[in-house]
């Protein structure tokens, strides 16, 4: 389900009055922020500015905290919140409201705090370009958008997408208008943030979980700590998550290392992983080919970016915002 900013308002508060009998109003279109919301509760009214949001992400924090010190009292309503950006909110005396009906509010002598209701979103996964496949399509095409123009069996070799699925991932962007045709010849990729957050949320739900290769630990755990010394075929395996952060920005040191490999067999092999669920090693498969072999022992930025970015860790939120600020604000902002 696709929903635009006054839709997440309509269900937010919905969801609110029926989870807690609270009642409140919405009015947008206010200068510089997306609208106000008047509470009603036990006969008494207060009133709250808002900031509405699809999915929270930690590149959103600055501009929001520059936005809640302007505006008092100030919340955020949103599709949904993980937990550890809904701690920074609070820390920042920032309300915030999803979907659920889950409220966090402490503002006018008011306070309300409820957790625990479930999501009540269904999402559309009719279209094409977001399936597991897909997903491999778009990321290519995130990194690459001037492959648009490419042909399919092109696109097919460079992705590692059946071609037979290639137009169906086009077809897919162009009913969701993620393409648009130039000319005769040229296609152009557009709306390109709103492409990646929809990849994100893709990612997360349906294309990571099909890619874990399993938790490992080290035999010699020494070797965890001077885990840049650890030897492997960068063309097959590269460091993500928090290990490639600490390359990037050297912002935070790794204790969960995660690797996307090819060849799990020979990595198993040559590091001595040995299985163990609370490892610090996780495995994931490879699902992209490289443009040419390079020195580059890192995923790319965007899936540093995702890894880091659907943890519960504050220090990783952080670093996922260091890394869209200097490595993708300019491509998808």
């Amino acid at each position: 389900m696709k929903m635009n900013e006054d839709q997440i308002v309509e269900l937010a508060l919905k969801s609110l009055k029926e989870q807690t009998g609270i009642k409140a109003d919405w009015k947008s279109g206010l200068k510089e922020i997306n609208g106000e919301v008047r509470f009603t509760l036990e006969k008494k009214s207060f009133r709250m500015y808002a900031q509405v949001k699809k999915e929270l992400r930690p590149h959103h924090l600055d501009s929001i905290f520059v936005l809640a010190e302007k505006f008092r009292p100030f919340m955020i309503i949103a599709e949904s919140i993980f937990p550890a950006w809904k701690e920074q909110l609070r820390k920042k005396k920032i309300g915030y409201l999803d979907v659920a009906g889950n409220i966090y509010i402490k503002a006018a002598n008011n306070f309300i705090c409820i957790e625990g209701n479930k999501p009540i979103i269904k999402r559309n996964t009719a279209n094409r370009a977001f399936t597991k496949t897909g997903l491999r399509t778009v990321f290519y095409l995130l990194l690459h958008d001037s492959a648009i123009n490419l042909p399919y069996r092109k696109l097919s070799e460079l992705t590692g997408v059946a071609l037979g699925n290639i137009k169906n991932v086009i077809d897919g962007l162009k009913t969701e208008d993620f393409i648009i045709r130039i000319n005769e010849k040229t296609l152009k990729l557009q709306n390109k943030e709103a492409l990646m957050e929809r990849w994100l949320t893709g990612f997360r739900e349906t294309l990571k979980p099909l890619l874990y290769l399993g938790s490992y630990t080290l035999w010699d755990k020494k070797k965890l700590a001077n885990w840049q010394e650890l030897k492997f075929d960068i063309n097959e395996t590269k460091w993500g998550g928090e290990p490639a952060a600490e390359i990037l920005t050297n912002h935070l040191s790794a204790t969960n290392l995660t690797l996307y490999t090819k060849q799990k067999n020979s990595l198993l092999k040559s590091l001595t992983l040995i299985p163990y669920e609370k490892g610090g090693v996780h495995l994931y498969e490879k699902f992209w080919n490289d443009e040419v072999q390079s020195e580059n022992q890192c995923v790319p930025p965007l899936l540093i970016y995702a890894d880091l970015m659907f943890t519960n860790d504050p220090r990783c939120q952080e670093t996922a915002a260091i890394i869209f600020k200097k490595y993708l604000k300019n491509d998808f902002q």
